[in-house]
């Protein structure tokens, strides 16, 4: 079983199931570090992957990855028990890094906005409003049940949520959007060659 040795040497191969050895008493470091080496060995890529998938840039998921392995090394996670443990960490962290990025960029948004104190150019402040009004209208010559499920869709609602507020079947919503964002484009080109 344990082979004596010097102390802070791993005495067991078994001890290594990422419960530190000890030694006289004493926990030694070769044991966590050498759990920790196999454990990043052998799931690193799956970390990165999972992070990857979350956040769609490989150079953070490896940021990521390497966060939660430093919590792992932190933690009294066994060794045979790291893979999900690892994974669902990365996706955590992968999450969490999204939305710090959004509050910061909110943040920056607002700031920016109260920093901004010059006009707005009064010539684009009638075209938006121009735009607006032909879309409105537009939509007006749209079949209400097209019109509304257009504005629906592109308010956020899912197209569950669609469904159920027309009751409509869920698969056509999709088809409804779609020939609504059609008549709607065609709405808007024959009424800019009307002018």
């Amino acid at each position: 079983m344990a082979q004596q040795g010097r102390p802070g040497v791993v005495v067991d191969l078994a001890v290594r199931a990422r419960r530190p050895a000890r030694e006289g008493g004493a926990v030694t470091d070769t044991a966590v570090r050498g759990d920790l080496a196999e454990v990043f060995r052998r799931d690193y890529q799956r970390v990165v992957g999972v992070a990857a998938r979350v956040l769609g840039s490989r150079d953070e998921a490896e940021d990521v990855a390497q966060e939660v392995f430093l919590a792992f090394g932190r933690s009294t996670v066994p060794a045979g028990e790291a893979t999900g443990w690892l994974a669902v960490a990365a996706a955590h962290t992968a999450l969490n890094l999204i939305r710090s990025g959004r509050r910061r960029t909110s943040r920056e948004v607002a700031v920016a906005a109260t920093a901004d104190t010059v006009a707005p150019d009064v010539a684009e402040a009638v075209l938006t409003a121009e735009e607006r009004a032909r879309v409105r209208a537009g939509l007006s010559r749209l079949p209400q049940k097209q019109a509304v499920a257009l504005v629906l869709r592109h308010s956020g609602l899912s197209y569950a949520e669609v469904a159920a507020a027309l009751d409509m079947s869920p698969g056509s919503v999709g088809t409804t959007v779609r020939r609504a964002e059609s008549a709607l484009r065609k709405e808007l080109i024959r009424h800019a060659s009307s002018d």
